[in-house]
């Protein structure tokens, strides 16, 4: 039986009950309590967390159309299964998305924007040091969207947030990896450095490499056989 005791969840506000389960599914896939293909028990969740299938149903629409879990008719939610392909080309378009965007947003990056990128990146410091991966992709998150949000290109910015959204779980994954914290908060700081210096080419270059550096570590672990499929 999956245990629903022992999550950390944020102290900021009170999550809903759709979120803590979502929280408790999530997090179970990403430590290995629940592998590729299992199903997610969903009477036992019910019952651990005392409540009808409802909303557990409700939370299972988000879960896989995050990624994380395909609902199978008949059988019910299993764990997607993650590929070197789809990780590969995911973070191939991610990689485009953001560098252009990045681009884009250089000659217009205000003194309070690269204020917010350095206070952000002194922030994923903090979870780094945790190993607080959750806290930590909320940080890359919020890093992301500050030059996704001065791009000036709106489809842009909805195009790069989709493709995000729904594969949450391979940059969640690629996060976990041992010393892949560290490695993004030096890219960062890389990418701050040429934001100040006006070098659009060169932080476009360094914000794909940072997409393209999380598809490598993740398809490695792949080829290892643990995550997922080759």
């Amino acid at each position: 039986m999956v245990k629903t005791k022992g999550l950390n969840y944020p102290v900021e506000r009170q999550l809903t009950l759709r979120e803590r389960i979502v929280a408790f599914v999530k997090d179970s896939i990403i430590n290995g309590r629940l592998k590729p293909g299992e199903r997610v028990p969903e009477h036992e969740i019910a019952e651990n967390f005392g409540i009808s299938r409802t909303p557990i149903r409700e939370a299972f629409r988000q879960l896989e159309s995050e990624g994380f879990i395909t609902v199978i008719p008949r059988k019910g939610a299993v764990v997607s299964p993650i590929t070197a392909k789809d990780v590969s080309e995911f973070y191939a378009i991610k990689s485009l998305l953001e560098g252009y965007a990045a681009g884009l947003a250089c000659t217009k990056f205000t003194e309070k924007e690269l204020k917010k990128l350095t206070q952000i990146n002194r922030q994923m410091q903090r979870c780094a040091t945790k190993n607080d991966v959750q806290g930590f992709y909320r940080l890359d998150n919020q890093f992301h969207e500050v030059f996704l949000s001065s791009c000036g290109n709106d489809k842009l910015c909805v195009l790069a947030h989709q493709i995000a959204q729904q594969f949450e779980r391979f940059r969640i994954m690629a996060l976990s990896m041992p010393g892949r914290m560290k490695i993004s908060i030096k890219q960062h700081e890389d990418i701050i450095k040429a934001f100040t210096e006006r070098k659009a080419d060169i932080v476009e270059k360094l914000v794909r490499a940072n997409a393209e550096f999380s598809a490598e570590i993740l398809v490695t672990e792949l080829s290892r056989g643990k995550g997922g499929k080759k």
